[in-house]
């Protein structure tokens, strides 16, 4: 018995449960549109037990993995299997410094906080073919790519100016962990989130100190950076939760993800006594209107035709359920909710020129799938799958949290809510 246990304990990450049925390969995105990538079941638990007996065994088409964890909601033993490639990939990477390619994608606080300084400039030189081709020689960043616009003003500038002041007016508090694409990018999405959440009562706070949550880090090889920057944040979160008992909100799926189970199985930053009251804001705010605490009162006169894209790290929480939910909510909202296809760009992965046509042709499906909807819009919950559905499409791409708050008649709402 004593034996026995020893053997299922060899990985945290169970691939001794894998039973070689691959159902694993036969959903992943990557292995559906190239031969060069061997599929997760040989990536991962088979090809862990080579790297057990020789941890220099590796082979370079790990790299072509997305990280999309659709391999482990498919699996039927629960077996880690995208956390088995990731941690193949470190264990690789361990004394190797990243390129400054890799660097600088990955490092969103450095480069957003010099990209707001000079919003307008930046926008425009990132958008010039000249500037695109150089980028395409010299930094191996694909000049088809085009890139999210920086904001002039950052978010949490924005709200320290005219927000923070009418906080604590509300009976009810949370916290906010904004990420970088709202701080830099979008700060209309963190804008909409308190609008709505003002609405019903709630006061919006940010976090004592927030960094990038790293996921970009991790993805790129900077393990060490992500690791210290999560351990800032899981203080952070801690104060608000333990200390402030406050529930903190995220807008975004890969953030909330990254915070919530990359942190411990990635980067050994354990957040288990924080972790049940990280959220995304629709799923917050469902529970509320389903357990009759608040009420929403839309607008009369609101009529959209809007289609909902899965994010793979939404799909792998299965939160989407609430984001779909909420937006039914909205009587003038025609939603169609589309088959779960990833989108092909997994954060930075579709930036790099040896993965564009890969990313585009992982995404082609979905793009299709949009286009036979016919919708004036697209919903989801990831700032990346955004960017590569507005540039493969050309249709706007929301969070729900925004058209909830377009859609939100705020002064009935409040009167709803005895504000």
């Amino acid at each position: 018995m004593a034996e026995r246990m020893q053997i299922c304990n060899l990985s945290e990450n169970n691939f001794e449960q894998c039973t070689k049925c691959s159902i694993c390969t036969t959903v992943c995105p990557v292995a559906a549109v190239t031969t060069d990538y061997p599929g997760p079941k040989q990536a991962g638990p088979d090809g862990e037990r080579y790297r057990l007996k020789d941890p220099a065994y590796y082979d370079k088409m790990l790299k072509l993995c997305l990280n999309c964890k659709r391999c482990e909601v498919a699996c039927p033993s629960g077996v880690h299997i995208a956390d088995i490639i990731q941690h193949a990939r470190m264990r690789a990477g361990e004394g190797k410094r990243a390129s400054l390619r890799d660097t600088m994608l990955a490092n969103t606080d450095l480069l957003g906080t010099v990209a707001n300084l000079v919003a307008p400039v930046a926008n425009v030189t990132l958008g010039l073919k000249p500037t695109k081709m150089v980028m395409h020689s010299v930094m191996a960043i694909d000049k088809h790519r085009t890139f999210p616009a920086y904001s002039r003003m950052k978010f949490e500038t924005w709200f320290k100016r005219h927000a923070a002041e009418h906080q604590a007016a509300y009976a009810n508090q949370v916290s906010y962990f904004h990420g970088c694409y709202v701080n830099y990018n979008f700060p209309k999405l963190g804008q909409d989130l308190v609008k709505l959440l003002n609405a019903v009562g709630y006061g919006v706070n940010l976090l004592d100190k927030e960094q990038c949550c790293g996921v970009a880090l991790i993805a790129n090889g900077l393990y060490k950076q992500a690791k210290r920057q999560a351990r800032v944040n899981a203080a952070s979160l801690r104060q608000a939760v333990n200390m402030d008992h406050r529930t903190v909100l995220t807008t975004s799926s890969s953030c909330t993800f990254n915070l919530r189970d990359e942190y411990p199985s990635m980067l050994g930053v354990d957040t288990s006594d924080v972790r049940d009251s990280i959220m995304l804001a629709t799923r917050f705010i469902y529970r509320l209107v389903d357990d009759e605490k608040i009420k929403l009162v839309f607008k009369q006169d609101y009529k959209r035709r809007i289609a909902y894209h899965t994010a793979c790290h939404m799909q792998r929480m299965g939160w989407q359920l609430f984001s779909i939910e909420m937006m039914r909510m909205i009587p003038g909202l025609d939603l169609q909710v589309l088959d779960q296809e990833c989108c092909g760009i997994s954060g930075t992965y579709g930036f790099k020129r040896e993965n564009y046509e890969r990313s585009q042709a992982i995404g082609a499906t979905l793009f299709k799938n949009i286009a036979d909807a016919k919708v004036e819009a697209v919903a989801t919950d990831c700032e990346t799958c955004k960017w590569q559905i507005e540039m493969s499409t050309g249709l706007p791409v929301e969070n729900p949290i925004s058209v909830l708050a377009d859609a939100l008649d705020v002064d009935a709402t409040r009167r709803a809510n005895g504000l």
